[in-house]
């Protein structure tokens, strides 16, 4: 259950598109985080800049946070590598507290000098660093540990922490459980609670995940997938978002700070898109399964850019929306200029990415070079 799944070339184009899609969406949106709503017809590119100066196609924090996570599940990061994943209760597997912690620790390291931190994120990371290595009810807590004590300490005093940071970075986690769907759902819930305590954030990470990973292995655009994992009244709710998404256009989804609202607009760009309609408000949504006819340049910029065009938390939707396009189109339907210019911390490029996400799907590991 653990090996590898055996990738065909076009599913290998499309788990190396997966985090680098996530990537470009990033970038085109970081010039335009917070802004209004631009028109339909708005030209959009990876200019920089925006409220935290970030270089012209450069990545922000969702695909900083992302590598973290990609590269805490590659096989050289664990102590014991030909055991990568812990079983618990119910059987499911689930990446163990080493890889956890892990992707704690390289947070931690990361936000020091970073940029841009969300602010829950931010808060939490904080919290969760003056807990690692105190008194617990089975020894010194651990960086995870730690991490899902600071997340439900944050949401108990605010009353909510249903931001978007966690769904942001779940990419990585679609590529790294091909071979097992249940798997890739439950880590996803699993690293969403190291930040985000609060159900909506990783229920939204868990159907995203397994879009992603669903398109990977098949080409189709099927963000419904999950629904059935949920208990019937969350089913029914998150059912309600996504039609309400398919209905709409991203700019109706500005309260994207919620994971709720970067999920709808999101889906709201890739349904307009992959219905062929040049208005979002016209889209009549996007029936389950159908098929990505990947690669497809045209669709996979237009609906990042309509994900841009939406307003607010540019590069996050704009992220999010990339990596499900990226994981149904491939690594070969993004455009050149892009993959040319991409590039971020920690010194990577799009090439790293594509690397990065094909050792997931495959197991084998980061070539190194001489």
């Amino acid at each position: 259950m653990n090996l590898p799944v055996r990738l065909d070339s076009a599913q290998r184009d499309r788990a190396a598109g997966t985090l680098v899609g996530l990537a470009a969406g990033d970038a085109l949106g970081a010039g335009y985080e917070f802004g209004d709503p631009l028109p339909e017809a708005a030209p959009v590119g990876m200019i920089g800049g925006g409220p935290f100066g970030f270089a012209p196609a450069e990545w922000t924090d969702d695909t900083s946070m992302a590598v973290v996570v990609a590269r805490a599940l590659l096989p050289a990061s664990c102590s014991n590598p030909a055991r990568p994943e812990t079983e618990d209760d119910a059987g499911a597997l689930l990446p163990d507290d080493a890889r956890l912690s892990a992707m704690v620790d390289g947070w931690r390291d990361w936000a020091q000098d970073a940029k841009d931190v969300g602010a829950q994120t931010r808060a939490v990371l904080g919290r969760a660093g003056r807990l690692v290595g105190t008194a617990g009810p089975s020894g010194e807590v651990t960086p995870a540990q730690a991490a899902r004590t600071a997340a439900r300490e944050h949401h108990e005093a605010n009353g909510r922490s249903a931001g978007n940071g966690s769904l942001m970075r779940t990419a990585p986690l679609a590529v790294a459980f091909l071979h097992d769907e249940a798997a890739a759902w439950d880590a996803a819930m699993h690293v969403s609670e190291l930040t985000h305590f609060e159900s909506d954030a990783g229920e939204a990470c868990a159907l995203w995940t397994v879009a992603i990973r669903h398109a990977v292995l098949t080409g189709e655009l099927d963000v419904r997938r999950g629904l059935p994992r949920l208990a019937k009244d969350r089913a029914a709710l998150w059912a309600s978002r996504i039609d309400a998404a398919e209905q709409s256009a991203p700019r109706d989804f500005t309260n994207n700070g919620w994971v709720v609202e970067a999920f709808q607009g999101a889906w709201s760009a890739i349904a307009s898109i992959t219905r062929g309609k040049a208005d979002a408000n016209a889209s009549p949504g996007v029936e389950p399964g159908i098929a990505a006819t990947a690669p497809d340049t045209t669709s996979l910029r237009r609906g990042i850019e309509a994900a841009v065009r939406g307003g607010r938390d540019t590069d996050t939707v704009a992220a999010i929306a990339g990596s499900l396009l990226g994981a149904a189109h491939g690594h070969s339907a993004i455009p050149s200029g892009w993959l040319n210019d991409l590039h971020g911390w920690p010194g990577l490029k799009a090439n790293d990415l594509a690397e990065l996400g094909l050792a997931l799907a495959t197991r084998e590991g980061i070539k190194q070079e001489s």
